[in-house]
């Protein structure tokens, strides 16, 4: 196969069967020297079915290289990873961590950052508006002067149908045996034993008998006595009761349908909506959807309101959702799996099920997945995992869930940074066995574009990976201004991580929820494609990441601004010398 700067040659190459292929790359290289490639070395292949890369370029010893900023973009934390781990070490399952009192100090948000700490969730449902301010104040305080670089995540509230409060500031332990009170009525201070519900309806329908469940099984009561639209409830299964914690009611083994005509989006969520985007989040988690409709408008808003491309993430946490999953995915800019209000929706047993499902929908559909909730939940009270938990982790990085996220490990418990430290440890060592055993998953190629410029990016990438696997290279390098071609390469799972190189924010940071992508900010030139090439491996082979006898393979989605400019839908094999 020939890959040429054409589009319609490449439309028609493509599809060669690749038995019979020889890939050629192009030799008009600016500023560099067109060499053989190394025998004996990565880029190889004998006899029938060989794949065979006819020329590299030289990278070492340019003449010329244009001027660079005096930082890379490249994060203090993938650097040092790199340097100690080399390119096949790094790992390409990312990590979130909810952020809350146990590690809001500039101190704790460091360690997490160092820690491999990718995106900070906040959640709406805890804390003031200003304590949320102060917090993504520091971590851009973070990524400007210590060089890290960790997105923000706002997660609403959702309806208020489903949040009581206790009042306290932390959580309180429910023991079995207790009696509480459930209200609406408005309640001043935290009384004990008593629970404030934020919608005043939130009893109609419940019957002596019914079971009350917090937080999808963090602890759960029966309904002893209804007064009016207040419950009086024992405590039958002991547990911690988080401050705006989520309830289900359960009768005879079901969970009891509630009837709310209350819309996704309540007044709140669009206050915090609107907080969020005054304060530049990257990411914006929808609570309880159930349809599309609410993805659709939040994004319609925001394309409005903003100039900044903020990513709206739909949870997935209830029956109705599952039902119109593959219409959810669609509209929204990723998922998040939130198992535990899903589980209370449907039977245990078929949570690994539907987890693998959703993250399979999600892969097909180019769309970044995060499995949330209680992944080592027994260290929001202890310094340790179950081996069930670790099991857990390593499965959700088995399907190749995109992203793994702490809720209450980091947010209320003591261990936050071990949990995180086991996060990281266990996915890092999945991803090793996965590759070892070459255990690839097989990615059924549900064709994403329409336009025939997109149908080329799409094959591109799918053939770009399949080279990178084949011949071993070290790393894959990714020019993008709104990282769809880096999204593309993401959704195959490279064995070489995906240095994604694009001169947009915004850009660099949604990357940072994309399986394997390592997002760098830097200058690059609409109409000289060979020139960023050049600039940015020997801006990375200076700093002494790159080495003599490296492979790297480049791609880009840049659109040339110039008719005889340099064509960019290409792959190119370059090997540092």
């Amino acid at each position: 196969m020939a890959v040429a700067t054409s589009d319609s040659i490449l439309a028609r190459s493509l599809i060669t069967d690749r038995r019979s292929t020889n890939f050629g790359l192009k030799n008009e290289v600016c500023r560099g020297k067109v060499v053989p490639c190394r025998a004996g070395g990565k880029v190889k292949g004998k006899g029938k079915g060989r794949v065979e890369v006819k020329a590299a370029v030289q990278i070492g010893g340019l003449e010329e290289v244009k001027k660079a900023k005096e930082e890379m973009g490249l994060d203090v934390v993938s650097e040092e990873e790199l340097r100690e781990k080399g390119f096949l070490g790094m790992r390409k399952t990312k990590l979130v961590c909810t952020i809350g009192p146990a590690c809001c100090s500039p101190q704790d948000l460091e360690k997490l950052a160092l820690g491999g700490m990718n995106v900070a969730r906040l959640n709406m449902c805890h804390n003031t508006r200003d304590w949320h301010r102060d917090v993504i104040k520091k971590i851009n305080q973070l990524n400007e002067e210590k060089g890290f670089c960790v997105s923000v995540m706002i997660d609403t509230e959702g309806s208020q149908i489903h949040v009581l409060d206790h009042g306290a500031p932390s959580s309180v332990k429910a023991e079995e045996g207790s009696t509480w009170l459930f209200t609406a009525q408005k309640l001043e201070g935290s009384p004990p034993f008593t629970i404030q519900a934020n919608y005043e309806g939130f009893s109609e329908g419940i019957e002596v008998g019914d079971e009350l469940v917090i937080d999808g099984g963090m602890a759960s009561f029966q309904v002893i006595e209804k007064v009016g639209n207040d419950l009086r409830c024992k405590c039958t299964d002991s547990g911690l009761f988080l401050p705006r914690a989520k309830f289900s009611f359960w009768r005879n083994g079901k969970l009891v349908a509630r009837n709310s005509e209350l819309p996704t989006l309540s007044k709140k969520d669009w206050a915090d909506i609107e907080f969020g985007v005054s304060e530049g989040v990257d990411f914006i988690a929808l609570s309880f959807v159930n349809d599309a409709d609410p993805v659709r408008q939040l994004k319609n808003y925001l394309y409005m309101r903003s100039s900044r491309s903020t990513r709206v993430l739909a949870k997935v946490e209830s029956l109705e959702s599952l039902q119109k999953l593959k219409e959810i995915v669609e509209a929204s800019d990723g998922i998040m799996v939130a198992r535990g209000d899903l589980g209370v929706e449907i039977p245990y047993e078929q949570i690994p099920t539907v987890q693998e499902e959703i993250t399979r929908v999600c892969r097909e559909m180019n769309k970044p997945v995060i499995v949330a909730s209680q992944l080592l939940e027994s260290m929001v009270e202890y310094p340790t995992p179950t081996r069930a938990e670790v099991a857990d982790v390593s499965e959700a990085v088995r399907q190749y869930a995109d992203a793994l996220m702490l809720s209450g490990e980091s947010a209320i418990g003591p261990y936050g940074q071990k949990a995180l430290s086991i996060l990281q440890m266990a996915s890092s060592r999945m991803e090793l066995w996965s590759r070892e055993e070459n255990r690839q998953s097989i990615l059924h190629q549900r064709r994403l574009g329409v336009s025939l410029p997109d149908r080329i990016a799409e094959q591109i990438c799918n053939c770009a990976v399949e080279m990178a696997n084949n011949l071993g290279v070290d790393a894959i390098f990714v020019y993008t201004k709104h990282g769809q071609m880096a999204s593309l390469l993401s959704r195959n799972r490279p064995y070489p991580p995906i240095f994604a190189f694009t001169s947009d924010n915004g850009t660099r940071m949604a990357l940072n929820l994309q399986w394997g992508v390592i997002p760098l900010l830097v200058e690059l030139s609409d109409d000289d494609m060979e020139a960023n090439i050049s600039t940015t491996i020997e801006l990375i082979r200076r700093k002494g990441l790159l080495k003599p006898g490296d492979v790297v393979m480049v791609v880009s989605d840049l659109t040339p601004t110039h008719i005889n400019s340099t064509a960019f839908q290409s792959i190119q094999v370059k090997t540092v010398v």
